[in-house]
């Protein structure tokens, strides 16, 4: 099934014709629980990867034997999954209780390479922005699942370009490190439904001019949001006191959905590819190229869920019956940084060493 995202509640360039030198696209990869192929554009699913070639390891040294079991991260989710609506059984309950944090490979090294985990695989044909060295149709994502790399001790991310038709023997099975730091740095496996959208900038990167003018708008809707939905104080002039119910809960009904341009016209919510990035958290902060100082914008965004309530209006269509469905709201499982992390590229050569940023 396609995913939709709804119209913005409002031309948002007809109401600041200069939004339109703000504006980008950017493809909403919308992942949801499934079982892609090597063929198919996935998050965490199987990679089109050459027999021949090595998988990415990760060399830094870390301890790298504790944390937490993969196959127990995974089990954790299965159960979850399954017992959605009713309580655990005695055995799920013995399982879940024996999962802990601990060292669970004490002969593995810190200094030994290990795989690092399969996060995203995305075809140029599937993905409208996703534009690479030129020639490459593929691009495949891997990380370390342990923060502990760099100054930010952070994740360590390593992305490949490649030829899909030059892909000849697929590797099989593929290799995954037996323990991860973290759960929440495990991506669950997902198909995804890319869908292009259109963007505006971040609202503190606009020029001040016209942040004072969307600003201005915001507070003016808000006043009039305010004076629409005032209402009855009491249940007088209704007969009885379930009528008065009734007529506010009508009134509610009708109230409009508050709109603000962070929130609902500028920047989509969740994974996707290229697009702008959002500052919501802190200030804005150049991304440059270490190699030739050219200002470089995301690539990939790896976020916390789908939406959240302030950003609800970025729901797809199809999936306004499921609206408090993890599996809809939180298809990855991931939780990087504070929720959200990006990996950004060079636009004059994606070739060069690409930067993460966190939010």
């Amino acid at each position: 099934m396609s995913r939709t995202t709804p119209r913005r509640p409002l031309d948002v360039e007809a109401a600041f014709p200069a939004l339109a030198d703000h504006r980008r696209t950017a493809t909403r990869l919308h992942p949801r629980r499934g079982t892609p192929t090597v063929r198919e554009s996935s998050v965490a699913g199987p990679m089109l990867w050459p027999a021949a070639e090595p998988w990415p390891v990760c060399t830094t040294v870390h301890p790298k034997g504790t944390g937490h079991l993969l196959s127990e991260v995974r089990l954790r989710r299965r159960i979850v999954e399954d017992a959605r609506g009713r309580d655990h059984t005695e055995e799920e309950r013995r399982l879940l209780d024996g999962m802990t944090r601990g060292v669970h490979a004490p002969d593995l090294r810190d200094d030994a390479p290990v795989p690092m985990l399969a996060v995203a695989q995305l075809f140029a044909e599937d993905v409208p922005d996703l534009v690479g060295p030129e020639g490459n149709d593929l691009l495949q994502v891997f990380w370390c699942p342990f923060e502990v790399h760099g100054a930010g001790r952070t994740i360590d991310v390593v992305l490949r370009w490649r030829r899909s038709a030059e892909v000849g023997t697929v590797l099989s099975p593929q290799p995954e490190p037996p323990v991860v730091g973290r759960a929440e740095c495990v991506p669950a496996m997902c198909v995804v439904h890319p869908e292009q959208v259109l963007e505006h900038e971040y609202f503190g990167l606009l020029g001040e001019e016209l942040q004072e003018q969307v600003s201005a708008w915001e507070e003016e809707l808000t006043e009039d949001t305010e004076e629409d939905t005032d209402g009855p104080s009491s249940s007088g002039g209704h007969a009885t006191y379930e009528e008065y119910e009734a007529a506010m809960a009508a009134a509610r009904a009708e109230e409009p959905d508050e709109t603000d341009y962070m929130s609902d016209l500028s920047i989509a919510p969740g994974w996707k590819v290229r697009g702008f990035a959002s500052w919501h958290l802190t200030d804005p902060a150049p991304v440059d190229c270490p190699l030739c100082g050219a200002a470089m914008p995301p690539l990939l965004t790896v976020d916390k869920g789908e939406c959240d309530g302030a950003s609800s209006s970025w729901l797809p269509h199809e999936d306004r019956d499921a609206h408090d469905d993890p599996r809809v709201l939180d298809p990855v499982g991931v939780y990087l940084g504070r929720g959200l992390m990006r990996v950004h590229t060079c636009p004059v050569d994606p070739g060069h060493p690409h930067r993460l940023s966190f939010q």
